[in-house]
């Protein structure tokens, strides 16, 4: 539907003052409009417990990435792929949303599920997380629905009790393996990232011998960076291995760590 200032045109009938007074008239109602398109917006973007919910301590984000085989990603372009599902703000608007969704075992493809906290986004680069890392576990395949589902309600439960210092998960489902990722703001904070570890291990039940890495965005850019500029080798898609993206939070063929 077309705003409602689109319709006034300017009339070559009337006179000049009476265009003067058309064009002030116009600029009026397109000011009102915006005005109220705006605030219009804010409302929609506004997300907050229904009555009687339980409200979850954060506002997240549920997204949906999808991209080509074969195909390097930039950031600019990955950030155009990357689709927006849905903010919750309750324990009942999350299930709301997620009894609705494909479970990541029945993905097909490169595809890739994000649930960040509202404001964030699921880049390297965003403010939230470039000074951050995250925990990655490989993953064989069948076992990514459960862990995933195990992940995000641990993260939506604070159990991992490191305050502020979460800022969302990733499911990525690729050829061979699956693989899932926790992000946090400070990639320094060695004490932090422990506890972020052990309780992954914990709330996930991982075996002992588990193997995990933990990345920093900075390296994961760097990575990408060499591969791009031709210094480190590009990873052939025939093999079914993956060829990271820019900001997909997903390395490519790791050789320290190993599915489970």
């Amino acid at each position: 539907m077309n705003n409602k200032f689109d319709a006034l045109k300017d009339d070559d009938s009337g006179d000049h003052d009476q265009n003067e007074e058309n064009s002030t008239q116009k600029d009026g109602e397109k000011e009102k409009t915006e005005r109220d398109k705006n605030q219009s917006s804010s409302k929609r973007k506004a997300v907050v417990p229904g009555p009687a919910e339980h409200p979850l301590q954060y506002n997240y984000t549920f997204w949906y990435s999808r991209r080509t085989p074969g195909r390097p990603t930039s950031s600019q372009s990955y950030e155009q792929n990357i689709k927006q599902i849905g903010t919750f703000a309750s324990v009942e608007q999350f299930w709301r949303f997620y009894s609705h969704m494909v479970r990541p075992g029945d993905l097909t493809g490169h595809s890739d599920f994000h649930l960040f906290k509202e404001g964030i986004k699921p880049m390297w680069e965003d403010d939230a997380n470039k000074n951050g890392g995250k925990w990655i576990i490989r993953l064989r395949k069948g076992l990514a629905s459960r862990c995933w589902e195990n992940l995000i309600l641990a993260m939506l439960g604070e159990q991992f009790m490191v305050g502020e210092e979460i800022c969302g998960a990733v499911v990525s489902v690729r050829f061979q393996e699956d693989i899932i990722s926790i992000w946090n703001k400070t990639a320094s904070d060695q004490a932090t990232t422990a506890r972020i570890r052990d309780t992954l291990r914990r709330v996930l039940n991982l075996p002992p011998n588990t193997i995990m890495e933990y990345k920093t965005h900075t390296d994961s850019i760097n990575l990408e960076w060499k591969r791009k500029t031709g210094q480190l080798p590009i990873v052939d898609y025939s093999t079914g291995k993956d060829w990271p993206s820019f900001s997909a939070g997903v390395e490519g063929p790791g050789r320290s760590f190993m599915a489970w």
